[in-house]
């Protein structure tokens, strides 16, 4: 964590209730990266739940909706509130016009519905099942090649390699080539700003790579006379998708890699930290590992790996007393609302026996709710089986480095120690 960012921490609190609520502006990565957004939110729940901003010059005025109930109601009028990519699409940043990317999640009715079900057969029961094999396998042979008392990176040895195996398998992708996944992953969701591209038109460049690359995997695919169970294989056969024009398969490809990637991804990060800063918590699993279902909602709840989702309003709409303008630019803030207390008791606290644990936002309400939200699950469900029967201790050695982002909340790096193994 860099010095500002400590900073930015240290007196969050003091800043967030001394700044008048109509200069707010919480839609800035240093918040997040420093995690320093809290308070910032916990008074925006308090005193102004549907907060308008006047933004930035990038970002554009915008609604923040703040409170567990309001994004429900939100998420859930889909009628009203689009998520079309030519409107905006569904982060705070609009993309740029020449650079539009259509993907499912971000079309309305009756298109999002059509594309959708050509791919949510890759998580249905039957193939989840078949799945879990596969993925156990693959969460032993990580966590078996883990060093003993020698710090390693969380993040690049455990969270990124199981769920970039994962979607190369989901993919049938090159195997040895997976880490480009993860690659167009970071490229996908980043800003110049972010250190991970150096430009706006460098990340153009490395996504229209992508676009090639998985073009190439189409061509190889769509004239097998017996059409492969591959999500590649989906798109090319599907009815609804096989005519997509290149921009929409890009854009249906990048929400399968992000939508695979980044959440699971860090919540597998997210779930170790927590348990670290809640030693309680954690000799509670170690005595009754049948908690590990109800844990990973929990985990999934305290992260939130996406801490926000935007829509445009396509009519006026009044919300708790507030009117929301035809063509206002509105973001539900999952990362609030799963720590709204008038909804959630405790909701700041990470509490693995959480009565409804469930009852959480990170997945989305609707018609836009996450389609791999049970393979999420499993994956998280199965790292801490075996993790649990591996290792008594894992030692998080300093706080993680987060990234530089309002949509993905997640960790860059992460130093542990294991001490021994079972």
């Amino acid at each position: 964590m860099s010095d500002g960012s400590v900073d930015l921490k240290a007196d969050a609190r003091a800043r967030a209730y001394s700044i008048p609520l109509e200069d707010y502006h919480i839609a800035d990565p240093a918040l997040f990266q420093a995690d320093a957004m809290w308070p910032y939110f916990e008074r925006m729940r308090k005193e102004d739940p549907v907060h308008y901003s006047k933004g930035d010059e990038e970002i554009g005025p915008y609604w923040s909706i703040t409170r567990y109930n309001d994004i429900m109601t939100v998420d859930t009028t889909h009628q009203i509130f689009s998520s079309d990519a030519h409107l905006g699409g569904i982060t705070i940043r609009d993309f740029d016009e020449d650079f539009v990317l259509p993907m499912f999640i971000a079309m309305d009715q009756p298109k999002h519905d059509i594309q959708r079900k050509t791919v949510s057969p890759i998580v249905s029961p039957p193939n989840l099942a078949k799945l879990e094999g596969i993925i156990r396998e693959r969460v032993c042979q990580i966590l078996d090649t883990l060093p003993i008392e020698e710090p390693f990176d969380w993040v690049d040895r455990v969270s990124i390699e199981l769920t970039t195996q994962m979607l190369a398998t989901l993919f049938n992708f090159p195997w040895e080539e997976r880490r480009k996944l993860t690659r167009w992953s970071d490229v996908a969701t980043a800003s110049p700003e972010s250190g991970i591209v150096e430009s706006e038109d460098a990340r153009r460049a490395e996504l229209l790579e992508c676009l090639g690359y998985f073009t190439n995997l189409w061509n190889e695919r769509v004239n097998q006379t017996e059409p492969g169970s591959d999500l590649i294989s989906m798109l090319a056969h599907g009815e609804a998708t096989r005519d997509m024009p290149p921009f929409e398969y890009l854009g249906n490809v990048i929400l399968l890699i992000v939508g695979g990637n980044d959440t699971t991804r860090n919540s597998i990060t997210g779930g170790l930290y927590a348990l670290s800063q809640n030693p309680q918590e954690e000799a509670k699993l170690r005595a009754d590992p049948s908690l590990i279902p109800n844990m990973v909602s929990e985990i999934i709840r305290w992260q939130t790996p996406l801490a926000h989702m935007r829509r445009t309003a396509l009519e006026d709409f009044e919300l708790a007393g507030k009117t929301i303008k035809k063509g206002d630019k509105v973001v539900m803030w999952y990362v609030s609302g799963n720590r709204d207390d008038t909804v959630i008791e405790n909701a700041d606290a990470f509490i693995i026996d959480r009565p409804q644990a469930r009852r959480h936002l990170s997945f989305g309400f609707g018609i836009h709710r996450c389609v791999g939200n049970r393979l999420a699950e499993m994956q998280l469900k199965i790292v801490w089986e075996e993790v649990l029967k591996r290792f008594p201790r894992i030692e998080v050695l300093e706080e993680p480095k987060r990234v530089y982002s309002t949509f993905v909340k997640g960790y860059e790096r992460m130093m542990v120690r294991i001490p021994e193994r079972v």
